[in-house]
């Protein structure tokens, strides 16, 4: 499997941006669909986006679509989320995760590999 390291969480006022990073290691990165979650205290773990091997692909929740954006530096290993316009309902422990599915997923058990995440708090 591979390891995954989240980096990149704070506090951020409503309608700022923050970026989170994820480094993966242990397997080859891009044999991997990656993904980010994200887990409010009281709530289910929650699709955000995700995005395919070669980084061409994106797919997002719509609560996050047109504020989140997914990238992918397959040359390092590394997986991004750009979050732009933060509202106070997008505070929660963020996670990346892997997947070697080759078909499009939102499902958390689909993911094999996940990070220890990263908390983003939005004060509003």
């Amino acid at each position: 499997q591979v390891q995954l390291v989240e980096s990149g969480g704070g506090l951020v006022q409503a309608g700022g941006s923050l970026s989170l990073s994820c480094a993966a290691s242990g397997r080859t990165f891009r044999d991997y669909r990656m993904g980010w979650f994200r887990q409010a205290p009281g709530k289910d773990r929650e699709f955000v986006g995700a995005i395919s091997r070669s980084g061409v692909t994106t797919y997002y929740a719509d609560s996050v679509k047109g504020r989140f954006t997914i990238s992918r530096d397959n040359a390092k290993n590394t997986v991004y989320l750009q979050m732009n316009s933060l509202k106070s309902e997008d505070t929660a422990v963020y996670y990346c995760a892997a997947s070697s599915s080759f078909v499009y997923t939102t499902i958390p058990s689909n993911f094999k590999s996940w990070g220890q995440g990263t908390q983003v708090t939005v004060s509003s």
